[in-house]
């Protein structure tokens, strides 16, 4: 079985990050780069899955500029088999990522695609769903637990009410939550094995893939500074408080 694992490069989730100060976007200049952690999750996922003999071959791609191949590398030290990177500096949205992936999809035929539920910049959590869609494939999102036998896939979801079971078939899309496991540490020996694996580099138009972005954004600001916090004398002055000001009760 063949398992296709997108990765995306994304700032550092301990990094602060700036607006620019035109407020056209995000400042990235001398910023640390990283995987998104949900991406990393699927990438750890999918090797437990060859680790156990269940799937024979995990691919791991990315879609952006040159850099992305530093993000594919990570992955392949983690355990992914090869990479492919679809190279271009157009900013890239849910929908013609999923379309990329759909082409590659097509041509690598993979069983299983385990996608992070969303990356830590955009935190758009469509990516998935809209793969699942163009592709006319089962999906199971928020996966906490993944087990895979007899042409399907059984995923314990994460839900508003709890836990849901459900059982899908192959081929299938997955979306991994935090609690799905923890991506184990990248020793240095597997970064050196990583940088002799193959790396393939595409255009979108060699997926017949036009990626030109369909929203656009007016203005990104930073969120509204938080209000110091106030100390009352007596649960009287609070109630009046939140029913007064607060407007809360």
């Amino acid at each position: 079985m063949k398992i296709l694992v997108p990765v995306k490069r994304v700032v550092d989730y301990n990094v602060k990050v700036r607006v620019k100060s035109d407020q056209s976007g995000v400042d990235t200049a001398n910023v640390k780069m990283s995987m998104n952690p949900f991406d990393e999750i699927a990438v750890e996922e999918a090797v437990r899955l060859k680790e156990k003999g269940v799937a024979t071959e995990v691919i791991a791609v990315s879609c952006g500029p040159q850099a992305c191949q530093e993000t594919l590398r990570t992955a392949m030290a983690i355990g992914a088999d090869r990479g492919i990177l679809v190279q271009t500096d157009v900013e890239l949205q849910p929908l013609a990522v999923a379309r990329l992936l759909k082409a590659l999809a097509d041509r690598e035929q993979p069983q299983l695609m385990i996608l992070g539920k969303q990356a830590i910049d955009d935190d758009a959590s469509q990516t998935g769903q809209m793969l699942a869609a163009l592709a006319d494939i089962p999906q199971a999102t928020y996966a906490s637990k993944i087990e895979v036998a007899d042409g399907k896939a059984t995923v314990t979801r994460e839900v508003d009410g709890g836990l849901e079971t459900i059982v899908i078939s192959l081929p299938a899309v997955v979306t991994t939550d935090l609690r799905l496991n923890e991506p184990r540490y990248v020793t240095l020996p597997n970064i050196m094995k990583a940088k002799k694996k193959q790396l393939d580099v595409l255009a979108p138009a060699d997926l017949g893939v036009d990626p030109a972005p369909r929203l656009k954004t007016l203005k990104v600001t930073d969120p509204p500074g938080r209000k110091a916090g106030i100390k009352v004398p007596d649960v009287a002055t609070l109630v009046a408080k939140l029913r007064n000001e607060a407007k809360v009760i």
